[in-house]
């Protein structure tokens, strides 16, 4: 019995350095590769490069940057709620996990109307920032000091300060907070136009209240637009943010800040891989409006624009999907007086490409108000130059939706569609001295989601104002055409398969 024990003990001690050998190989990233030692070798052979196989350190970025972040706590006074109104997130079950997240973390639920007379109760929320001068000066997002009675911002030392809103900026989110101290440690300032996809950057803040907690990941793609933000290339990235993290910097592996944390995608309300990040660049320019001038000064020419998918760029004889497509152009704008005109893709801005939609807004915006902007347009087939002049962004009124009509209309076999001539006072409300509206869409346009209250404008950038029109510029076009639409205030181009 001794020796079968013994010599199970001797087989299994000689078999754990195996096991775990084979464990450590694949644990190992893929370029480096860990060969063991076998019976009668001299010396296990290794060929991994020391530079390759290194995993990247964050650790001083922590330790220079982790007392310029900060915890930002604010307040906000909201209505009761009325008598036997349940508190929490409209359209979730009052047993769902996500109530109760949204209780504890500050999230906003829809305040009902409380009793006449009642005390409004006090809803607390958290977000981070990051101190950019010795002398108090914090950037943080505009959504997490939005309606605030009383912000806190605490420091890692655990000092902590009442800060005051030197201007917020919602198209941007971004806000300029102010604390009263001195000699405070700042961050180091870097350029998000030299980051790479791919490279690996790091976020410091406050998930869920836990002050200074840091995640990492890489870049996942640059100049990402987002449905309702145009003014901002999102840095997108994978690296872990959650409701706290907003307001917090975004680190390159030099320890400058490339960017500030500001949305996640989800459908949890937790990290699921998406995180989008303000570029410092953008950040920057908004800061020095609102301590200037308490407010962001933006250049627009008046365009609607859209991006340019590979079906839109076949319509207009582009070589790639490439710029930004011009889908409407407004009335006396300093676009319509430069000769802009539905249906131009905007190649490049000033003398930088334009890959998507965001760049020219971006570009744009950042002009100032009465310079000129220098445009490389795509029109016919050819590239051509165009200077605007900027005017100044204000809020603008939507337009007018078109009232219909059910007079009888025309079909159109090939696009799907059954047109009808818009009425004189129509194309009046619309502006416009042709179109057609949609009275029902089957097949190919019924797929590019063209549906009935449409108003077809444009085929390609030639106007159209007939059905006898567009039926002959549909046989003499190839095998995708684009729609120019309007729908309620918005025009859009459409791509179109015609059979």
């Amino acid at each position: 019995m001794f020796s079968k024990l013994k010599a199970r003990k001797w087989l299994i001690a000689a078999l754990v350095p195996a096991v775990f050998g084979v464990y450590y190989e694949f644990a190992l990233p893929q370029h480096a590769t860990v060969q063991a030692a076998q019976p009668g070798s001299a010396r296990a052979s290794t060929t991994t490069s020391s530079a390759q196989a290194r995993l990247p350190d964050f650790t001083k970025i922590v330790e220079d940057n982790g007392p310029s972040v900060v915890n930002v706590s604010v307040s906000r006074s909201q209505p009761s709620l009325a008598q036997g109104q349940k508190p929490g997130v409209p359209g979730l079950s009052p047993d769902d996990p996500l109530q109760e997240f949204f209780r504890r973390f500050g999230q906003p639920g829809q305040p009902g109307e409380g009793p006449q007379g009642a005390e409004p109760e006090i809803q607390r929320g958290l977000g981070s920032g990051f101190i950019i001068s010795s002398d108090g000066l914090i950037l943080t997002n505009a959504h997490v000091v939005a309606d605030a009675t009383e912000i806190n911002v605490k420091l890692t030392d655990r000092r902590e300060f009442e800060a005051k809103v030197l201007g917020a900026d919602k198209r941007t989110d971004i806000a300029v907070l102010k604390i009263q101290a001195k000699n405070l440690p700042a961050v180091k300032l870097g350029k998000a136009s030299d980051l790479k996809v791919g490279e690996w950057v790091a976020a410091i803040g406050s998930p869920f209240g836990f002050d200074n907690t840091i995640t990492s990941g890489i870049v996942s793609a640059k100049a990402r637009s987002l449905p309702d933000e145009n003014y901002v290339p999102f840095i997108q990235t994978d690296v872990a943010v959650n409701p706290g993290n907003s307001g917090g910097p975004l680190f390159n592996m030099d320890g400058e800040v490339v960017g500030v944390n500001s949305q996640i995608f989800s459908r949890t309300g937790g990290f699921m891989g998406l995180s989008f990040a303000i570029p410092i660049d953008v950040a920057l320019q908004v800061k020095d409006d609102l301590v200037q001038y308490g407010k962001v000064t933006r250049g627009r020419i008046g365009v609607q624009i859209q991006d340019v998918n590979q079906a839109l760029a076949n319509s207009f004889g582009l070589p790639k999907p490439q710029g930004a497509l011009i889908s409407g152009v407004e009335p006396g704008s300093p676009a319509e007086k430069a000769g802009l005109k539905s249906g131009d893709v905007v190649l490049g801005v000033n003398g930088k490409p334009v890959n998507q939609l965001s760049e020219l807004s971006g570009a744009i915006a950042g002009t100032k108000p009465g310079s000129n902007a220098h445009l490389q347009i795509w029109r016919e087939g050819k590239s051509r130059d165009i200077d605007v002049k900027v005017a100044e962004l204000l809020d603008q009124k939507t337009a007018a939706n078109s009232g219909g009509k059910n007079a009888p209309g025309e079909t159109s076999a090939k696009l799907g569609l059954t047109l009808r001539e818009l009425a004189p006072e129509e194309r009046a409300q619309l502006k416009t001295e042709g179109g057609l509206v949609v009275q029902s869409a089957s097949g190919a346009a019924a797929r590019a989601g063209i549906q009935p209250g449409d108003v077809i404008l444009a085929l390609n950038d030639t106007p159209v104002k007939s059905v006898e029109q567009l039926k002959s510029l549909v046989q003499k076009s190839d095998k995708t055409v684009a729609l120019l639409i309007q729908r309620e205030s918005s025009r859009m181009y459409v791509p179109l398969q015609i059979g």
